[in-house]
């Protein structure tokens, strides 16, 4: 009776274990954050006449729901309101759909998933259907490849669908960069991605806001493969990873960044992390890089606590902000940059111009001291 007993423990202890080891979303901080943010969400839209929150009433996977509730804890509130709930279930059910056919699928770590495979919005294009479109012609197209070279044909598929073009500040979506068959680097970078995610491949846009040795920006995208973020040129295919025109001066970018949907739990050197995104700092993936700390102080020697501090870069003859910051408590901030010249600015009280100073490479770090009391600009 005893063994038994014990037998059935064990049956359900290894029930249990299986379940919470299949659970989409399994790190406690991530589901209490998410139950917060929907919490939010859900208050800010409480006068909303739209049935935002219905689809939560019919009956989901726990999977679609644990998926859903990401999405709506995080997404902009412009995107809750201007598209149908069905359209991110849709999203939704094919991204689930390529995590069980893939065979790289099941491997995926939450963190990668979540941020790099299941949101539908890359940048500020308007969503469209491209995945569910999409997705039959993709699969079929990878068939029996590895999640290398999936990735590889991937591009050579969107090159086929879309060449550069320069266009206008507002990115299109992925559908209507196929129908006009070009677009710019952020463009051609979205298309990409949204590609990419659409076969279960963890895919983000990446960026450097300013070139350090020329004027102009560039986008381009990274995969995570295997276990490791790789680089590609957008819609430019190459005969392996890490391969693009842009390989040289990506070594003396001063910053590489990427915008990850939601609050990111992961590792990584983290600028922003605001309730709907997280902004990452990536540079060292191509760059020597060193952390600048700022100590910003009043006149009397004090910190100036929640002082705003600019990192801003020479290009396109002006002084381009390419990251900033707020400082501590203790008046300090920090950002892990390329080796180059910055100007540092700091500003408080209405973001007067306070101080300006030129930093070269070899510095670690500087002492900023605002006038008081604050300058106010007219």
């Amino acid at each position: 009776m005893a063994n038994k007993f014990l037998s059935i423990i064990l049956v359900s202890i290894l029930f249990v274990a299986c379940s919470q080891k299949q659970a989409l979303i399994q790190n406690p901080a991530r589901i209490a954050d998410i139950q917060r943010m929907l919490v939010v969400q859900k208050e800010l839209t409480s006068k909303s006449i739209l049935p935002i929150w219905d689809i939560f009433k019919k009956p989901l996977s726990d999977s679609e729901k644990q998926a859903m509730e990401f999405l709506y804890a995080y997404m902009p509130l412009s995107d809750l309101a201007d598209y149908n709930p069905g359209f991110y279930l849709k999203n939704v059910q094919v991204s689930l759909q390529a995590r069980q056919e893939m065979t790289w699928g099941k491997t995926l770590p939450e963190e990668e998933f979540l941020h790099f495979v299941l949101p539908v919005r890359v940048n500020n294009e308007n969503l469209d259907n491209f995945r569910e479109v999409m997705y039959p012609e993709i699969s079929e197209r990878i068939k029996g490849l590895s999640m290398k070279d999936a990735a590889l044909e991937i591009n050579h598929w969107c090159h086929e669908k879309v060449t550069y073009r320069g266009t206008d500040s507002r990115t299109s979506a992925p559908l209507s960069t196929v129908k006009k068959s070009f677009g710019r680097c952020g463009e051609e970078s979205t298309f990409t991605v949204a590609a990419l995610r659409t076969a279960g491949i963890p895919a983000r846009q990446v960026y450097t806001p300013r070139w350090a040795h020329s004027d102009d920006n560039h986008a381009w995208v990274e995969v995570w493969i295997d276990g490791k973020w790789n680089y590609m040129g957008a819609c430019e295919p190459d005969v392996d990873l890490n391969m693009g025109w842009f390989s040289e001066p990506a070594t003396r970018v001063m910053l590489v960044h990427t915008r990850a949907f939601g609050r990111y739990f992961g590792k990584g050197n983290v600028i922003v992390n605001e309730d709907r995104f997280s902004e990452l700092n990536l540079t060292s993936n191509y760059a020597t890089t060193k952390k600048v700390t700022i100590s910003v102080k009043n006149t009397d020697g004090t910190p100036a606590d929640s002082a705003k501090v600019e990192f801003q870069l020479y290009n396109y003859a002006e002084y381009y902000p390419i990251a900033s910051g707020l400082t501590n408590a203790n008046g300090m901030t920090s950002l892990n940059t390329g080796m180059g010249d910055l100007i540092i600015r700091a500003s408080k009280n209405g973001g007067n111009f306070q101080f300006l100073k030129k930093i070269h490479l070899n510095w670690y770090s500087i002492k900023l001291f605002l006038p008081i009391p604050a300058y106010r600009s007219t």
